[in-house]
Parts: C-alpha cells; structure tokens; sequence
C-alpha cells in the first residue's frame, strides 16, 4: 500500500511513445528507452506503441509490462513479420496499413513522445506536430533528446520559424527534454498556445470511421 501511495498521479492514462525498431548505436538510447518506461510505470500511465518487440519498441514495451501497466502495441498485418521477431507483450492491435496505425495510436493516447528514431519514428512525430497546429488534437507532443540526437531537427524547425513557414505558437507545440523525467513534467504542464482550425469530430468521423450514437439514424 505504502508503495502505491508513493506513485506520482498523472493526468495521462495513456501516452504514445515513437520509437526505432533498431536499438541504435549508442546505449544510451537504449538506457532511455528503458528510463521512459520506467518513469510512465511511476506515475501509473499505460503504453502506446508501434507493436514491435525489436530495438527501442521492445524494450519500452517490455519496461512497462513488467511494471505491471497496460501495453498497447498498434500495428500493420503486413509489418507483423519484420517487427515482430520475438514473443510481444500486453495486447496486440492489428491494422490494415500505416494510416489506420497512426489514426488509431493517435485515438488511444492522452500524449506523445518520440525516442530516437529513424524515417518512421520521424514522419508519425512529424504527422501528430501537423494534427495539433491544425486543431485536430490539443495532445502535448515531446521529443526525448537523449544526447541531442534532436538538436538538428529543433534548429530546422527554429529555421522555419525564422523563415515564416511556421508561427512562433506553432512552434510551442513541441516540448523537448534530455531525461524522461523532465520531458514527462513539461508534457504535464504544457497548454496550446496555438490556433485550431479543424473539426476534431469531423477528423474522427472521416479518419477512423467512428460516427456519434446521437448521428446515427434507423
């Protein structure tokens, strides 16, 4: 009981982590991989992943399950065999392609956060960046900089802002941090700064083909 009470209570239920199927290089990438699980296990919050049991994605996954939180992994039928090479933990979701995965990752998760990662890791952190500027969602969205493996793509991105390709609001909806810890924090303590310009409920309906009780019609 005592260690229950310690727990720190979060707003999130569920946050998406991006992440390779490769481990990586260095290991601290793979040490954060393990420190992010950990963290999401200390303040009581599930998992949101690509399903694989390979590189980083299987060893947050596994962190987490074995700190007894819920694990959903989301994942393509046809990516199945490549991703997944050994025995996967918590519960497997089987989608038709990459567009189903990402709108279903998107659904299940209060938050998102990208480890280090390569072209997939980037264009699913790219795509929720571009969801939240349009006001699809209003989820934070932080990148876990270990070792400055984003300091590239945060100076492009301050670039853009320069150049007038993206507004200094839009700017604010990325969050980064080194440790897990302080990324988590910030994600906590974040609000949009930015304007909306779409329907979330439209977006559900015509993405994920959900459609309102209260719309549908005998």
């Amino acid at each position: 009981m005592e260690s229950e009470k310690e727990m720190k209570q979060s707003k999130f239920k569920r946050i998406c982590v991006f992440c390779g199927s490769s481990p990586g290089k260095k290991s601290s990438y793979r040490d954060a991989a393990i420190e992010l699980g950990t963290e999401l296990v200390s303040r009581n919050i599930d998992l949101v992943y690509g399903g694989g049991s390979i590189g980083l994605m299987g060893l947050i996954s596994q962190a987490v399950y074995n700190g007894g939180r819920h694990v959903i992994g989301v994942i393509p039928k046809t990516l199945m065999p490549r991703e997944i090479t050994g025995e996967t933990v918590g519960e497997v979701k089987a989608v038709a392609d990459m567009h189903q995965r990402k709108a279903e990752m998107a659904r299940q998760s209060d938050a998102f956060i990208a480890l280090p990662g390569g072209y997939g890791t980037l264009e699913e952190l790219l795509e929720v960046i571009t969801w939240a500027q349009l006001g699809i969602h209003d989820k934070p969205v932080g990148l876990l900089n270990v070792d400055g493996y984003y300091n590239s793509l945060l100076s492009f991105i301050d670039k853009a802002v320069e150049e007038g390709f993206v507004s200094p609001s839009a700017r604010h909806i990325i969050v980064s941090a080194p440790t897990a810890m302080e990324l988590v924090k910030k994600l906590e303590e974040y609000f949009p700064r930015h304007e909306g310009v779409a329907s979330k409920l439209n977006w559900e309906i015509e993405q994920l083909g959900y459609t309102p009780k209260c719309e549908i019609s005998m």
